[in-house]
């Protein structure tokens, strides 16, 4: 009955005539991260989001994943309020089962194996790709559920300034500037942002008792610059640095209500790029880089953890050009990790090779992708990944795609290393994917239906007793997603919806944090200089596990739908006043057992650019 209600509740904000946060796609648009190879995002085979600057802009998004949650397919469950500890669902998959890349550079931690996506606000962001389903065939580990690319802000035209502020609720308060454009045949963009937020109590004392009852802050700035330089027509330069320092309060269930918790978590790229035309058909690209992150928590003001990882990282890819309807790419890569932490891990750094291979191709109507992949871990071994897509146009308009591809996550530090916790011969967590999709574009108007089975084997689980890992589970996630986006003249709509079944086949029992129905419906209009936005976002039943209880238990966590509402105003060329009102009618829901979400947020500020 619930599947059915959303799926009218979609189809019917389908025809009705109003807009959404994001603009419809454009379908001449390129993507990169699908293929790692320039390619029309309508003959794209695997299932992708662009969310372009304007996107960025409308939303009223202060943080990535705030914006992430209007996206077909993820779900985000956050300890509290801005900048708290976080969880990303992609398709159901763990967050160390999506890979996050910031301009194509790793910054997750080799301890956690996920990235701390809460710490990486949109200030410097420009552009976001989303490709859902495993694609370890392009990216290696942790691409079980798919991957998030980021890309920073580049320069572009004459040189000019920007800056923007606002307050909010909250104790809320932001700040950026930015100068950036092009002189001759060297392009910049430098950034600087903060926002600061006094925030909400991260844990429910009425459900955590030792919990802390104080408002638990957050304190975030961000750097970054980037400059490319041309050499000449065939070759260019570029060097970029991006620095994001998050200082987070939290709450400890199983302190003293009197302790103060903190952790200050600082996630860097330092990254060197040359790109060249060699030939009129192959194009190389040659990049060395290091993400790190780095962070140290503290309880009333002592170092109690440090946790820094080094992701040391080399790449040649080249591109071959066969056609204007073929193309090949042939790369090698280097990572390097090293852990840096107080903990006395066995063993501090591992070393990956890694060869991969692709082809995307054009027959007429038929598309078809190909990619094979083999990373050689200096720690467990070798793993082998591939991918087969085709897409056939059938009509005018309409588009069916399918394919197969296996995926791995490598085991964490913590899994392998960590003293007296830790299991050696771990073997990494392995997964099978199959997907068909069914595509509609015509007319400003775009409608994608896609059926995904996802089935993961090796699942890293921990005894109960001893919390040692072992290879012993096995995860079955298939469901369906359907998306629409389209114009009306200056209306637009945008309208998903996921129904899936996240199942833990060793236990029978559903996935934690994870619903079987959630979507989102989200409107906007332009009226001159004015634009309005709408977004209704909804989650089903979702089930967690209550830690204050031996043995543990699990609980279900209810369903609940949220409005917000967003505002912008041109008042000149130069300057815009913007408003937002998140979860308007003030619900009170909770993304994790025992933890608060924000309650009614205001914010207004203003963005002025040259």
């Amino acid at each position: 009955m619930k599947r059915k209600t959303i799926t009218i509740a979609l189809f019917g904000a389908i025809s009705f005539p109003f807009a959404s946060f994001a603009d419809t796609p454009d379908m001449e648009e390129i993507v990169v991260t699908a293929t790692r190879m320039p390619q029309a995002l309508d003959k794209s085979i695997a299932d992708t989001t662009v969310l372009t600057e304007q996107d960025i802009k409308n939303s009223g998004a202060p943080d990535v994943e705030t914006l992430l949650r209007s996206v077909t397919g993820i779900e985000i469950a956050q300890t509290g309020g801005l900048g708290s500890q976080s969880s990303i669902f992609m398709r159901g998959t763990n967050s160390n089962q999506v890979l996050v890349l910031l301009d194509g550079v790793r910054i997750d931690s080799a301890t956690t194996g996920s990235t701390a996506l809460e710490h990486i606000m949109l200030d410097d962001i420009e552009r976001i790709e989303i490709v859902r389903g495993n694609v370890s065939s392009l990216y290696g580990s942790e691409a079980i559920g798919g991957v998030i690319q980021l890309f920073t802000k580049q320069g572009h035209g004459a040189p000019s300034f920007n800056a923007s502020a606002g307050v909010g609720n909250e104790g809320t308060r932001h700040m950026s500037a930015g100068f950036s454009g092009a002189v001759q045949d060297t392009s910049f963009s430098v950034n600087a942002a903060r926002i600061k937020t006094d925030g909400v109590s991260a844990m429910n004392p009425q459900i955590m008792p030792n919990a802390n009852p104080n408002n638990n802050g957050y304190d975030n700035t961000t750097l970054d610059a980037q400059v490319k330089h041309v050499i000449n027509v065939d070759h260019a330069l570029t060097a970029s640095v991006y620095s994001t320092r998050g200082n987070t309060s939290f709450d400890n269930a199983y302190g003293l209500p009197t302790d103060i918790n903190n952790m200050i978590e600082n996630m860097d790229k330092y990254s060197l790029m040359s790109d060249d035309q060699l030939n009129s058909i192959w194009h190389s690209q040659m990049r060395i880089a290091q993400g790190v992150d780095d962070s140290h928590t503290y309880t009333n003001g002592l170092p109690v953890y440090r946790f820094e990882t080094r992701n040391n990282q080399a790449a040649w890819q080249n591109n071959f050009k066969i056609t204007d309807k073929q193309q090949l790419s042939f790369s090698v890569e280097n990572l390097n990790q090293a852990v840096i932490s107080d903990t006395a891990y066995t063993q501090t750094r591992r070393n990956v090779n890694s060869l991969l291979g692709g082809y995307v191709g054009e027959y007429g109507a038929q598309q078809v992708q190909l990619n094979l992949r083999q990373d050689r871990y200096s720690d467990f071994g070798i793993a082998n990944t591939g991918l087969l897509g085709y897409g056939f146009a059938f009509a005018q308009g309409w588009r069916a795609t399918a394919s197969v591809s296996n995926a791995f996550m490598a085991p964490t530090f913590n899994d392998l290393f960590y003293p007296g916790y830790s299991n050696p011969n771990l073997l990494p967590e392995r997964s099978v994917n199959r997907e068909a999709g069914l595509h509609y574009s015509v007319d400003g108007q775009r409608v994608d239906a896609v059926y995904f089975d996802n089935r993961i084997h090796d699942l890293v689980e921990y005894d109960a007793m001893t919390y040692i890992p072992y290879n012993v589970g096995l995860a079955q996630i298939k469901g369906q997603e359907l998306s629409y986006a389209g114009d009306f003249g200056s209306t637009h709509l945008n309208a998903s919806a996921t129904f899936q079944n996240p199942v833990d086949q060793t236990t029978g029992l559903q996935l934690i944090r994870r619903a079987r129905y959630f979507g989102n419906v989200g409107m906007s209009h332009d009226f001159d200089a004015l634009n309005l936005g709408a977004e209704v976002r909804y989650s089903g039943v979702r089930q967690d596990v209550n830690f204050n209880t031996y043995p543990s238990s699990t609980v279900s966590l209810s369903a609940y739908q949220i409005l917000n509402l967003t505002a912008r105003y041109r008042i000149d060329k130069h300057l815009d006043a913007l408003g937002s009102i998140g979860n308007v009618f003030n619900r009170n829901y909770s993304e994790v057992y025992g933890y608060n979400t924000l309650g009614r947020t205001l914010f207004v500020g203003l963005n002025y650019r040259q």
